[in-house]
């Protein structure tokens, strides 16, 4: 008889039990130690309390483990310290271990996970004996501290295994771990959380070196929104780690004396609290400790206000709100002078009879073997006081304008009715207090119910409450304040930033739309731009001055016969400031002029245009293209219109993720000036192409800026383009090809890929020198050549400019115009600048040492290039729907289509197949 079939439920349960076994064979090494751990535990009956009697110093992990006991640092991964222990020890390594193992395989999992455990544990030990001189009273604590659990072993597959990972990604994860772990060494400082950190700088070392290359010790490039990341990481730490090293019992940490600064957490001792209550003459100070030792949620958030406030202000960093910036140099700053107060009260000590302190003033420096085990951590709040003005640059995100006035203005209406309502309710509970108070203690007691208690003061407070309803009220009216301050401080942060840069930029954008400009002109309203409007108040000039160097950017932008008029306008103005001015990336007409009034001219670019009539991407010469798109639609990727405010969040982060990584893969920093990064695509009137799959994963991103000619766009030119690393590979191709053909279907005439910095066509070829100046500009030109070959290997510009070949565009001179040849060498530093904003001592070497090298022969542009994009990170979001996006003013089309399909074109006449592939 024939069995019943199966119904789908069934099959469905069938197939994800066969899926999981499939994944425990796959990660033998995973479930033999899960075995291992469990079975060491059963035989050993340390299941419930861990490692008893003889067997616990044996077994675990200690500071005295070596040279007796080395064996401990293989076995003390195999127990744990009781139940829990071993639940939680399994739960990690399964998690971690089928994760990793069955993509680094299994040898390196183990080699991986075993070397960093001994080499960690090796590392603690160490440390602590390095140590042991100048922070005498942490060692002495860490003799009584023992590891067990497989934490050190997962902890270092982790990180070895991040060496797989995609750089940005790579990044990240060791960024958060070694931040988790620094913090917990530096504040808890447990004998565990030191072998854990010493563990993961072991597993990082041990990556590289089990995937067959040696470990890389380079500082890290990252974008201006990374960097924001960073330093917003940094300012969180630093606030959470007092925050744990206060409430942890007995916490050792070299940095847990940093509690009595941002916290006001002061354990109270239960034979100090009955000593100091034992005395009529200090009920008081009795009161107060029974305040701190019953505290509940209100006093505990009142004690670490400092640290909210700061984790608070993070968000703002992360976010370049200039705000956050200066709110949290403001704390710094007074954290700062709070450390020097210590750091005077530990050098020079009160006499014995001067009245006890409480607060940031009661550290006691007994047991710490030399001062600077005291001084040197309470020195933190200047050293990050100094990181944020270093770093003042990455947070220029101002709010609109009243935003503050506003927040000032609410918050303050919060605190006077929440004072009111500490004063009338008081009164009503005054009965609840001890003593009683009255209306004027509790109007006193006010400005102490918005700060931590008795924080900085150190004084008692006049009186306590006792029942619940006063306890209430006295914690909850600093809470309920600072909360409501938290939500409108986070609200100011969400609010858009108001896109002009300064006082002219509105003015400068109505000209650049309704007048001429070039394909370049959208430049010009991109943050560190100064402008200058002409005495006709119908042409403007952007330029910014560096080191006394006014450098502009492209054509004067306005009514074209008066662009000379406007050129020499300009250059009068600069005189009478004292500047020299430097005219960047102007066409052949202007150049002309120049010269004829003496300008001195050098070719610094090459602009590629295509003419969107005469698109159709036919013939041999095409054939790449034609293949990218066809790739692209048997893919099922396709390309779609889209803007920063408009896109969905899950495309945003996908954007942010792909430029992040193609940035991290760099070994210089990102580019400014000519080159727009994530901050210009937020500009309404670009638009963004990206290519994206049936899953909606974007693979490729480009942006298109436009070119408006007297209140019409005539055309676009390209700008941002990134793709994913493991993405679609001919993804810029793609979108390229599909923006010409959706613009040319749209009625604009032309598209411009952009200039090529330091590139030319046949560059290995003698320049052509200018009119002006035959020597000076000879020279120049091979110069720029010399310095574009060597600078190929790290920004590829003439890569770049030979992958635009593939679309035969046509190419336009873009000219370096100035009128002395001595001010060269201070135009070379103000350009440096310009592009290379951001760069530090350390990244100026790195780039000197690079041009110093002999340059490797460049690419000829009429070979077939690589795409020249650097991928990103792959990752995969939730199905979403992109609307097509609204056309923009002065567009010549109705409607901007949501999706490109390619359609083959069509063979010619009288040559089938001529594009078959």
């Amino acid at each position: 008889m024939a069995a019943p079939p199966l119904d789908s439920g069934t099959v469905t349960r069938q197939g994800r039990w066969l899926s999981r076994i499939g994944n425990l064979r796959r990660a033998p090494v995973t479930v033999g130690f899960v075995l291992v751990f469990w079975a060491a535990g059963a035989l050993s009956s340390s299941l419930i309390t861990g490692p008893a009697g003889t067997l616990r110093p044996n077994v675990a992990a200690t500071a005295h483990s070596l040279p007796g006991h080395w064996w401990a640092l293989l076995t003390s991964g195999v127990w744990a310290q009781n139940l829990a222990g071993y639940l939680l020890g399994s739960a990690v390594v399964l998690v971690v271990g089928l994760a990793l193992e069955s993509r680094m395989g299994s040898l390196r999992f183990a080699t991986a996970a075993l070397g960093s455990q001994v080499l960690g544990i090796s590392a603690a030990l160490g440390f602590l004996t390095v140590a042991q001189q100048v922070m005498g009273t942490w060692t002495q604590e860490m003799s009584g501290h023992i590891f067990l659990g497989p934490s050190a072993l997962m902890t270092g597959a982790v990180m070895a295994g991040s060496a797989m990972m995609p750089t940005l990604w790579r990044r990240r994860v060791r960024l958060v771990v070694f931040a988790l772990l620094v913090l917990l060494a530096l504040y808890s400082g447990g004998f565990a959380d030191l072998v854990r950190l010493g563990a993961a700088g072991a597993g990082a070392l041990l990556g590289p070196v089990l995937h067959g290359r040696g470990p890389r010790f380079v500082r890290p490039v990252s974008s201006r929104h990374e960097g924001r990341v960073l330093i917003a990481l940094l300012v969180a730490v630093s606030a959470i780690g007092p925050v744990v090293a206060g409430l942890t019992p007995h916490a050792a940490g070299p940095l847990s004396v940093l509690r009595f600064l941002f916290t006001n957490i002061q354990p109270v001792d239960p034979a100090t609290l009955q000593s100091l209550c034992a005395d009529p003459g200090q009920a008081k100070e009795c009161a107060g400790a029974q305040l701190q030792l019953r505290a509940g949620a209100g006093g505990i958030f009142m004690a670490i206000l400092p640290s909210f406030l700061l984790v608070l202000l993070a968000d703002g960093l992360r976010r370049g709100r200039r705000f956050a910036w200066a709110a949290a140099v403001l704390i710094q700053l007074g954290l700062s002078v709070l450390a020097g107060i210590t750091i005077a009260g530990v050098l020079y000590p009160a006499a014995p009879d001067t009245a006890a302190v409480e607060g940031i003033g009661a550290i006691e420096t007994a047991g710490y073997t030399h001062p600077l085990a005291l001084v040197l951590p309470l020195l933190l709040p200047v050293v990050l006081t100094i990181v944020l003005l270093i770093s003042r640059g990455l947070f220029p995100v101002a709010a609109p304008a009243g935003t503050y006035r506003q927040l000032a203005a609410r918050t303050g209406a919060a605190a006077a009715v929440l004072s009111a309502i500490y004063l009338a309710a008081g009164t009503v509970l005054a009965d609840g207090f001890t003593p009683g108070p009255g209306p004027g203690e509790l109007l006193a007691d006010i400005p102490d119910r918005f700060l931590p208690l008795g924080y900085m003061l150190d004084l008692a407070p006049a009186f306590f409450p006792q029942s619940t309803p006063a306890v209430l009220l006295y914690e909850g009216i600093g809470v309920t304040f600072w909360t409501v301050t938290a939500v409108l401080v986070l609200k100011t942060f969400l609010h858009p930033a108001p896109t002009q840069h300064n006082a002219g930029t509105d003015r400068a954008r109505e000209i650049l739309k309704t007048q001429q400009g070039s394909t370049l002109s959208w430049m010009t309203t991109w943050p560190g731009n100064t402008y200058w409007f002409s005495s006709t108040g119908e042409s403007f000039i952007a330029y910014r001055v560096i080191a006394g160097i006014a450098l502009t950017l492209g054509v004067p932008v306005g009514p074209r016969p008066q662009s000379k008029a406007a050129f020499e306008e300009f250059t009068r103005f600069c005189t009478r400031q004292g500047w020299t001015p430097c005219y960047y990336s102007v066409p052949q007409e202007l150049r002309d002029h120049a010269s004829s009034l003496g300008w001195d001219s050098v070719q610094v670019a090459q602009e590629t245009i295509l003419e969107l009539d005469a698109v159709s991407f036919r013939g041999k010469k095409f054939q790449d293209i034609r293949t990218a798109m066809n790739n692209a639609a048997k893919a099922g990727i396709s390309a779609e219109w889209t803007t920063y405010a408009t896109a969905p969040f899950s495309v945003l982060a996908q954007i942010q993720e792909i430029s992040e990584e193609w940035v991290a893969d760099k070994k210089m920093p990102e580019m400014g000036f000519t080159l727009g990064g994530l901050d210009e695509l937020i500009d309404p009137d670009v638009r963004l192409l990206l290519a994206i799959d049936s899953t909606h994963t974007v693979h490729a991103v480009a942006s298109w800026l436009p070119v408006y000619n007297n209140g019409t766009i005539e055309g676009w030119t390209l700008d941002f383009m990134r793709r994913r690393r493991t993405g679609f590979r001919a993804g810029i191709e793609f979108l390229i090809a599909s923006a010409a053909l959706s613009l040319k279907d749209q009625g604009y005439r032309f598209i411009s890929l952009s200039g090529g910095p330091l590139a030319r066509l046949n560059a290995d070829a003698p320049p052509r020198p200018t009119p002006a100046g035959p020597q000076t500009s000879g020279s120049l030109d091979r110069l720029l050549s010399w310095l574009g070959a060597t600078l190929e290997p790290i920004y590829g510009f003439r890569s770049l400019l030979a992958f635009k070949a593939k679309f035969q565009p046509r190419y336009e001179p873009l000219y370096m115009l100035y009128p002395d040849a001595a001010a060269l060498p201070a135009i070379a530093n103000a350009i440096t600048r310009a592009y290379l904003p951001t760069i530090n001592l350390g990244e100026s070497l790195t780039l000197a040492r690079r041009i110093l090298r002999r340059p490797t022969r460049s690419r000829p542009a009429g070979r077939r290039p690589t795409t020249p994009d650097r991928p990103g990170a792959h990752d995969r979001v939730p199905a979403i729907n992109l609307p097509a996006p609204t056309p923009p003013a002065g567009s010549r089309s109705g409607q901007h289509p949501g999706q490109i399909p390619y359609r083959q074109p069509p063979s010619r006449p009288g040559t089938p197949g001529k594009n078959k592939e």
